[in-house]
């Protein structure tokens, strides 16, 4: 390295999620380093060196454009990316297990090896190795263990670096986030490292806002932070259960324990049950850990946030169900919205996905929109062996459409399940007057104006609070909800 610069290159192993928007912040903001993105998908590849990116996050598209081809590669060259690098990002898959011991609870760290061999294999000279993926508690110290035993000669520094960023927000949590969080060894070596890091931070984010800590306490933080706040959004969706029995509104309980100060108003919103990559993996890697240092009682605890999810969106499907008479069979169902937020075009652990199993298994027929989503992408979700013993039925039941007032017409019900701003601006009117009467509309993010959609003659449904007086008999109740 130049004694002027701590870091002249910076390579990522990965061009997802987090690598891609995460590298593409870092070389906008620090154009004397050559930041390079790497990956064995050629289609992801070239779709980083096309007009359209392989991910839809706000702002991102602006900052591609400008560094892309100056200070900014994605490239399939993976070997000659780590060797070149004076500090690499491990920014891989972590996807939980569906197989052998820890199924369905911890995490899959196979890319995460994959990438610290091929590391080991090509590097001869000094690196600085940063895991930026979500990780079990202890997962440096296993890439530690690979590169020195692959590269005894080659000294190497690994660092804690968790990401935490939100879907749709990620370009504004990259440019004023909360914090940012490093851990290293508690060495000269480890030490140096952190502050090698710190320096490409220190570009555009304040020193205070950088927070350093051993390797250990940097991974199990970033396990807790999701958990907790996955946490509060179990919670307030148990209150709404409630609230929907005795008559309280959801939304007025939340406003008034978000006003004290010791709670704060965020993630209080309830809804259909939180999705995306990281809030259920994260918290099943806790139970799993916990499980694993023979805490049972704490993952129970943890896991119970998993299991409020889940009940959550069973609930509201069957609500659907029960409102139409206990029979969605062959009628047809508008869906609108299958990213599991908005603002993205993700929809890993969507709350739509596991809806649309639910009306599926009661052979309902869904006509499916959302603005960003690949229709490709949702057929491949519900095509999933976890969704569909029958793949076949996806081809038989869904309809994907690109025009959101033909996915309603003819429709019994329609059901909000993203929370796209453009879903306020419909006509609500027109797409009433080409329904099945009585139209349903069932709003599970508390998203809509309901006593409007009440006067157009929409019979609503909301989570959380009560706004139609029509009460079905013979569905199961929430008691009885499996």
């Amino acid at each position: 390295m130049e004694n002027s610069l701590p870091l002249r290159k910076i390579c990522c192993i990965g061009a997802g999620y987090v690598g891609g928007p995460t590298c593409s912040v870092v070389a906008w903001k620090c154009p004397d380093i050559k930041v390079t993105v790497v990956d064995i998908s050629k289609e992801r590849i070239d779709a980083w060196n096309s007009d359209r990116l392989p991910i839809y996050e706000p702002g991102l598209e602006e900052i591609v454009k400008e560094c892309r081809g100056k200070n900014l590669f994605f490239t399939l060259d993976v070997t000659t990316g780590i060797r070149e690098a004076d500090l690499i990002f491990i920014s891989v898959n972590t996807p939980t297990k569906n197989f052998g011991v820890g199924k369905g609870r911890a995490a899959d760290l196979k890319y995460i090896e994959a990438a610290a061999r091929k590391i080991a294999e090509t590097t001869t000279e000094p690196k600085i190795v940063v895991e930026k993926s979500t990780v079990p508690v202890r997962a440096a110290e296993s890439i530690s263990r690979i590169l020195q035993a692959t590269a005894p000669n080659v000294p190497f520094q690994v660092l804690s670096n968790p990401e935490f960023l939100a879907e749709g927000t990620a370009i504004k949590d990259l440019l004023q986030p909360d914090r940012v969080l490093i851990g290293g060894k508690q060495s000269n070596g480890g030490r140096k490292a952190v502050e090698a890091l710190m320096w490409v931070y220190e570009h555009w984010i304040p020193q205070e806002k950088i927070i350093t800590t051993n390797t250990w306490s940097s991974e199990l933080s970033k396990l807790a932070a999701n958990a907790f706040l996955a946490q509060r959004i179990s919670s307030i969706n148990a209150i709404s259960a409630i609230c929907e029995k005795t008559g309280a509104n959801v939304e007025e309980v939340s406003h008034a324990i978000g006003r004290d100060s010791r709670i704060g108003s965020r993630f209080l919103q309830s809804s259909v049950g939180f999705g995306g990559s990281c809030f259920q993996k994260d918290v099943l890697n806790l139970v799993y850990l916990c499980e694993a240092l023979n805490l049972p009682e704490v993952g129970e605890y943890w896991h119970q946030v998993i299991a409020m999810n889940d009940f959550q969106r069973r609930r509201f499907a069957y609500r659907i169900v029960g409102k139409l008479f206990n029979t969605v069979t062959d009628k047809k169902i508008a869906i609108f919205g299958f990213a599991f937020k908005k603002d993205t075009g993700d929809t890993r652990e969507s709350s739509s996905i596991y809806v649309s199993k639910h009306l599926l298994d009661e052979r309902a027929h869904l006509a499916i929109y959302d603005p960003k989503v690949d229709p490709k992408q949702i057929e491949h979700d519900l095509k999933d062996p976890s969704i569909s013993e029958d793949p076949a039925r996806v081809d038989r039941l869904v309809t994907i459409y690109s025009d959101p007032y033909e996915a309603a017409k003819g429709s019994h019900a329609l059901v909000i399940l993203t929370e796209w701003d453009e879903f306020k601006d419909y006509d609500y009117k027109r797409i009433y007057a080409h329904m099945v009467k009585p139209a349903f509309l069932f709003d599970g993010r508390l998203l809509l104006d309901h006593k409007q959609l009440m006067k157009i003659g929409f019979e609503v449904d909301v989570i959380g609070k009560r706004v139609v007086p029509y009460q079905p008999q013979g569905w199961p109740q929430d008691s009885e909800i499996p």
